[in-house]
């Protein structure tokens, strides 16, 4: 590698305080007020009213603009391969929700439509997603369970479930939680909360879906075996879940066991020679497309469900429902879960958003999509939908097979629609077996998440200890009680993390103004009589007293017994001072001399005085707050005592390197007064060091020189 070029230059300059660098900069005073920010959002305008209308309705800007030469022939083949996708997914995601499978139909169609209208992404497919549907159905079985539905039929003297009721009642759950999750967006977005999906890191991200993965694969188990295991909800329900699962293996369906491990196998097999082929095939195979048809074919001539008892889809409706506005009694009950809903629907959706806003160079708006997910989740509550969010499968298969914008998607919520009202009754034959194989199949992605621990390991620690921790809390107390504990988790290590901050002491590289960790590099030397101290995290009043005490045990003395042996002096020094002037007293009555006493007082003056600073104390220590983003009461406070405790016993104290915001927090909160000015803060830590190592009386005058190599 080719040696660097090295540039010498010289920089000559007064030493600067905060309050200097204030007057060559003439800092500005003036803050906008509360009441004029208002008055100025409400203003209006013809340019203003064009830009809100059109950042509202994104579709307006960019659908009159729309090239067919260029991108009509990609949306179009596009659209059918992601429409061709949504019919097997929807029908399977519907047994996740614990719904008909029709109603995930109905969610590929109306949602997409909405997203189309006000989505600022150009590449993700909206619809059913496996983590949304598996949260829906645990809210549906909570609210719905199957023992409110079983009656007693006398004839047969056994019980039997009213499926229909049954249904029809997980249905309206699902349409209100589905609605209300679309309000929280929306008035999400309204607010400007974009931001709220900072909260949700890629590793608090992939922890929980994977998570939330193993509890969809355990839903699907008793479709798989042919058995029935009553659904459960609330922590510790997915060990209640295996637990039942395994008492009832012995009662497994063969038939439907025998379909499960056909499909499961067949499917997994399609896909393998599908990836091998992908880059010869203009589109993807569509795998679970032609799964479904066969099976459907071969459970139809068969006669799977009568003969070997193996259970199909059942009655499909055609056609479309009419809209029902969602019962208002269910809100209350489920404005936990809507809020979980409408959380991580949108940051699976951004998350994707921006990966391929990036990779093409556009920008999506997190505000605009919050509304945008919030109004198709709301609207779609209206015809039965349950909540939808963004699937990495289907966006894939819309990107790679030359989709440029949502037309790809209204063209799949067509291929939806057609499918709906023409050729939805044909899968009634379907066998929910190879709907749940379809979603095993389609994990597979989620469970290589698993390779995040070992890579974490070797990158981060912490963030691995926040996958393993959400995964966990996902697992145990399911994804909704899950997503709020792990996002509590996380705050805590940022919270420890800010508590356990490196603490350092800096020295300077020989000829420069660059000063570094002593502990980190070997050529840092220490700066004669003079002390600097550095945090690597901002001070604030959770870490505030361990910033002092680090101080303490860096400067190598204790300030605490320094300031008590200092008050026994003083107060040693007064009592003999008060001895002195009573024997002077009585002196002076017995002797009658009255002159006496001023030379006696002036003796008195002199005693048991300090003779000067003790010479083991650094002349000067300086805080270096150039980490520090924000300050406290507490922090301000911790900094007065600081700077007060070590200026009794002699060692001057000053800041250096504070932000502006800093400055200002000290100066609201009462950190400077008639004795201490802005002349102790320092712009850099360099014009701090030359100005502790200046004369007092000459160090307006000083100039600090900087050499660069």
């Amino acid at each position: 590698m080719a040696e660097r070029r090295r540039v010498d230059y010289n920089v000559h300059r007064e030493i600067l305080d905060e309050g200097a660098v204030d007057e060559m900069a003439e800092k500005s005073d003036s803050k906008t007020s509360l009441c004029e920010k208002v008055k100025k959002s409400m203003r209006c305008s013809g340019p203003r009213l064009k830009r809100c209308l059109l950042s509202s309705v994104p579709v307006l800007s960019w659908l009159p603009r729309y090239s067919l030469r260029d991108n009509a022939l990609g949306d179009l083949i596009s659209g059918i391969s992601v429409g061709i996708m949504q019919l097997p997914q929807g029908m399977a995601y519907a047994l996740l929700a614990s719904v008909p499978p029709v109603f995930g139909l109905y969610s590929s169609f109306y949602p997409v439509l909405i997203y189309f209208i006000f989505g600022t992404s150009k590449h993700i497919s909206v619809g059913t997603y496996a983590v949304m549907s598996v949260m829906i159905g645990g809210v549906t079985e909570r609210l719905a369970p199957q023992s409110k539905f079983t009656i007693w039929d006398e004839m047969n003297n056994a019980s039997t479930v009213d499926d229909a009721a049954w249904n029809a009642e997980k249905v309206r759950i699902a349409a209100a939680v589905t609605f209300l999750s679309g309000l929280f967006q929306i008035l999400l977005g309204l607010v400007q909360f974009g931001f709220v999906v900072t909260y949700l890191s890629e590793p608090l991200v992939r922890g929980y879906t994977t998570g939330a993965a193993i509890h969809v694969i355990v839903s699907q188990l008793k479709y798989t075996f042919g058995i029935n295991v009553k659904r459960r909800s609330g922590p510790l329900s997915l060990i209640y879940t295996v637990l039942e699962v395994c008492y009832a293996i012995p009662q497994t369906n063969i038939g439907t066991l025998v379909v499960s491990i056909v499909a499961i196998v067949g499917l997994i097999l399609a896909k393998e020679l599908n990836a091998c082929l992908s880059k010869k095939l203009p589109v993807p195979i569509p795998v679970e497309l032609i799964g479904i048809i066969i099976a459907t074919v071969i459970s139809w001539q068969v006669d799977l469900n009568a003969k070997y008892e193996v259970d199909v889809v059942g009655l499909i409706p055609s056609g479309l429902q009419p809209p029902v506005f969602p019962d208002v009694s269910l809100l209350g009950e489920v404005i936990g879960d809507a809020f979980a809903l409408s959380v991580v629907g949108y940051g699976i959706a951004i998350s994707l958003g921006r990966i391929f806003a990036l990779k093409y160079g556009y920008n999506v708006d997190s505000n605009q999509e919050l509304i945008a997910l919030g109004l198709s989740n709301s609207f779609g509550g209206i015809f039965q939908c349950f909540t939808i969010s963004c699937s990495m499968s289907r966006t894939m298969v819309q990107e790679s097979t030359g989709g440029k914008t949502q037309v790809a998607g209204a063209l799949s919520a067509i291929v939806i629609l057609f499918i709906t009202l023409w050729i939805g009754t044909l899968f009634e034959d379907l066998p929910k077996a190879v709907l749940a194989a379809i979603i095993f199949v389609n994990l597979h992605g989620m469970m290589k998440q698993f390779l995040d621990i070992p890579a974490l390991w070797r990158t981060n620690k912490v963030d691995m200890l926040v996958w393993v921790a959400t995964f966990i809390l996902t697992l145990l107390l399911n994804p909704d009680l899950g997503l709020a504990a792990s996002i509590g988790f996380a705050m805590l290590t940022v919270i420890f993390r800010t508590q356990l901050p490196k603490y350092s002491l800096l020295g300077q590289i020989p000829d420069t103004d660059i000063y570094r960790p002593m502990e980190d590099y070997k050529q840092v030397r220490p700066v004669p009589g003079i002390l600097i101290f550095r945090s690597s995290a901002t001070l604030y009043f959770a870490n505030a007293e361990m910033y002092q005490d680090a101080l303490g045990k860096k400067s190598g003395f204790n300030i605490t017994k320094l300031l008590s042996r200092k008050k026994k002096l003083e107060a040693k020094r007064k009592r003999h001072e008060k001895k002195l002037a009573k024997k002077a007293k009585k002196a002076a009555k017995k002797n009658a001399v009255d002159m006496r006493e001023p030379e006696e007082q002036k003796d008195i003056a002199t005693i048991e005085m300090d003779a000067g600073p003790d010479p083991s104390l650094p002349r000067a220590i300086i805080l270096d707050l150039s980490p520090v983003n924000f300050l406290d009461t507490v922090g301000i406070k911790t900094l007065s005592r600081i700077r007060r405790d070590y200026g009794e016993i002699g060692v001057e104290v000053v800041l250096a390197g504070c932000q502006t915001g800093v400055v200002d927090n000290l100066q609201t909160g009462g950190f400077f007064n008639d004795k201490v000015t802005k002349s102790c803060l320092f712009y850099t830590v360099h014009d701090a060091v030359l100005h502790c190592q200046s004369p007092r009386t000459h160090s307006e005058d000083q100039e600090s020189t900087a050499t660069y190599f």
